[in-house]
């Protein structure tokens, strides 16, 4: 909370400091040095705080909460003349108060994401399972064989190298083996469990297409890149099974 209440501070400043009027700003700016490395580091600083700053503003935007830039200024001169409309405690209460509030409206736009993500899944699985070419096992996992293979299938305890790109329905990438040109290698009860039952079902050699409910995923978990309860797409190929010595020897 602390270093919150810090960071809405220093925010405040670096707005105040740089919203001079016009003509200042044009003086200034044509004023500035960065020909040493501590003028640069300087800059930097400010340059750090202010993209923070921007970013903040806006985020608070989206979420509804947009803050008077003017007194943001006022608050800063008034503070830096000693003449605060308001003192520490008061300070505290009222930044307090808007973290707290963030935090809600950010706590609400999530759930109304997550529900949207749940229907919007239901949805695509439904559909996706009427189509030509897909298997829908017990568990909800639905695939498509691209590419069948005449190797082996790996169980569960096995170690497998893989090819992979994952999507979000929108067909967003958020991650793939391909576009960072390395296989990847992991042990098959490690990984989300539409994974491990899935690469189960491929021979060596194959590359499938799986459609993984969220309950088979990340479920509720927001991770970013990821919203929760997001029904995800892969594409895998299944290169190899390691054996116990190649295995330990790539941990």
């Amino acid at each position: 909370m602390k270093k919150t209440i810090k960071l809405s501070l220093i925010a405040a400043s670096v707005l105040a400091l740089t919203a001079c009027n016009q003509e200042a700003q044009k003086e200034q700016q044509a004023e500035v040095k960065l020909d040493t490395e501590i003028q640069q580091q300087a800059y930097g600083i400010g340059a750090s705080v202010g993209n923070f700053l921007n970013k903040d503003l806006a985020d608070k935007k989206e979420l509804g909460v947009e803050l008077d830039q003017e007194l943001l200024m006022r608050g800063f001169e008034d503070a830096l003349a000693g003449n605060s409309k308001l003192d520490e405690e008061k300070i505290r209460t009222v930044l307090t108060a808007l973290d707290t509030n963030i935090r809600t409206k950010q706590e609400q736009k999530a759930k109304v994401e997550a529900e949207k993500s749940k229907a919007e899944g239901e949805k695509y699985l439904t559909d996706n399972a009427q189509k030509e070419g897909v298997t829908v096992t017990e568990s909800g996992l639905q695939y498509e064989v691209i590419t069948q293979g005449d190797g082996e299938k790996p169980v569960a305890t096995d170690v497998v190298k893989v090819h992979y790109k994952g999507t979000l329905l929108d067909g967003t990438e958020f991650d793939s083996s391909y576009a960072r040109d390395e296989p990847t290698t992991f042990p098959l009860n490690r990984v989300i469990s539409g994974w491990t039952e899935g690469l189960q079902l491929m021979p060596v050699g194959s590359k499938y297409k799986f459609t993984i409910p969220a309950e088979l995923a990340y479920g509720d978990r927001d991770l970013g890149k990821i919203p929760a309860n997001s029904t995800l797409v892969f594409e895998v190929e299944l290169l190899e099974i390691q054996d116990e010595e190649k295995a330990a020897a790539a941990e």
